[in-house]
């Protein structure tokens, strides 16, 4: 009865992960009912009482009520309300809605979750089914391949890449044709590999038809579906599954994108979001302010190797405008902890004089009161360093990468 893995959290001194599109399990289950795939039946309630009934209108032998959150480890979280596990099993209706009291309303801690936890506010209330194999399969955007491929695995219900490292002979790879789709020989044989025999194997490679029209159909990047699982009743279900997506996508999958839960988000990133950059807290005193990801983390770990600590990760991204640069000062200013702020632009698609006039404009709107560090390299930067200059701000240039992350540690010690 496998539990949704969440995002995996880096083991680092990051404050929160970023988080890209993640949906809620019951949000995947539903996407995969409505592209025909198999999954265990299952309602959704906000309160006690809806949980009550969607039990009683199950009318199943067995009951499983899962907290929805999107970190993992669920079943091994505490309720700050006492109770001890996310994910529970029982045959009596009344007993979920029992269960969902201390549920709802309070705030789940798992391995994954800020030390507070994460309120729960739904949870799924769905039909317990027994397995009696477990297979994995799953379909990805492989960039060796120029396009999607499944990968599928016998030894489901575990950690793929342990598989793969013990038994790599058992992991079995389609290439899909993009402009034929999964040709019905492909799909028998995925099904025959996973283990499926008889009528099973047709009934497993009919969802792995589905599983690929879903792909195609909500823009994802990947489909992951561990277990793929065999009933004792001779059913072939889709226990779990986790959906990537494209967010290239968003304008043409604006009904997916609405379902992002943003609560569970960190309100700096959220914010962040909406301007197009790309910010992770972190628990230093030194903002940085980069273009590039590869950039930032170099800036981050310059700033390490010279006795600071960078407070954020903050990419700007190529198109960038005045108007982000100045609501990116405003995210960095807005954090108590940031001492100094350190700007590294390297201009290839950005133009520096742009990011000077953000630059300006935002430290005099926002009265900045911190130190600010500026190395600019590229692009219109002569043009852009005349801006800094003649600005009359007590804005510190500096030459190179090595020099900013210097004067910037430097700054905070005088």
């Amino acid at each position: 009865r496998g539990e949704r893995r969440g995002a995996r959290r880096r083991e680092c001194t990051w404050l929160s992960p970023r988080r890209w599109l993640n949906l809620q399990e019951y949000q995947s289950k539903k996407l995969m009912q409505e592209s025909g795939v198999a999954v265990q039946r299952f309602y959704v309630a906000d309160t006690a009482s809806e949980a009550l009934e969607a039990a009683k209108r199950l009318n199943a032998k067995e009951i499983v009520l899962k907290a929805q959150i999107l970190a993992g480890g669920r079943g091994k979280g505490v309720f700050d309300s006492g109770l001890k596990g996310g994910v529970h099993l029982t045959k009596d209706p009344a007993v979920v809605g029992e269960l969902a009291n201390k549920m709802l309303g309070f705030n789940l801690t798992t391995k994954q979750t800020p030390k507070e936890g994460v309120k729960v506010k739904t949870v799924m209330v769905a039909e317990a089914l027994d397995i009696t194999r477990e297979t994995y399969f799953a379909i990805l955007m492989d960039r060796s391949c120029n396009g999607p491929v499944m990968v599928g695995s016998p030894q489901g219900g575990m950690d793929i890449e342990e598989v793969a490292a013990s038994s790599p002979e058992l992991i079995f790879k389609e290439v899909i044709d993009i402009f034929e789709g999964v040709r019905d020989d492909q799909a028998l044989r995925m099904a025959a590999n996973l283990g499926f025999n008889g009528p099973l194997q047709r009934q497993a490679a009919d969802q792995i038809k589905r599983l690929y029209d879903l792909f195609l159909k909500v823009d994802a990047t990947q489909v992951e579906v561990n277990p793929l699982g065999e009933t004792p009743e001779g059913q072939v279900v889709c226990f779990d599954a986790k959906i990537n997506f494209d967010d290239n996508a968003e304008f043409r999958q604006k009904a997916v994108f609405a379902m992002d839960d943003m609560t569970e988000s960190d309100p700096t990133e959220t914010e962040a979001a909406k301007w197009d950059l790309k910010y992770i807290g972190l628990d230093g005193n030194i903002a940085c302010f980069v273009n590039g990801a590869g950039l930032a983390m170099a800036t981050c770990d310059i700033i390490d190797l010279h006795g600071g600590k960078p407070a954020n990760f903050l990419d700007l991204g190529g198109g960038v405008k005045e108007r982000q640069v100045y609501e990116a000062f405003k995210l960095l200013t807005a954090d108590p902890k940031v001492e100094a702020i350190l700007v590294n632009i390297f201009g290839g698609i950005v133009n520096c004089a742009i990011i000077a006039n953000g630059i300006t404009k935002a430290c005099r709107e926002l009265e900045l009161k911190v130190p600010l560090v500026v190395r600019l390299e590229g692009t219109n930067v002569h043009e852009a360093k005349r801006i800094l200059t003649e600005s009359g701000l007590p804005i510190t240039a500096a030459e190179n990468l090595d020099d900013a992350a210097k004067k910037a540690v430097a700054a905070i010690k005088k």
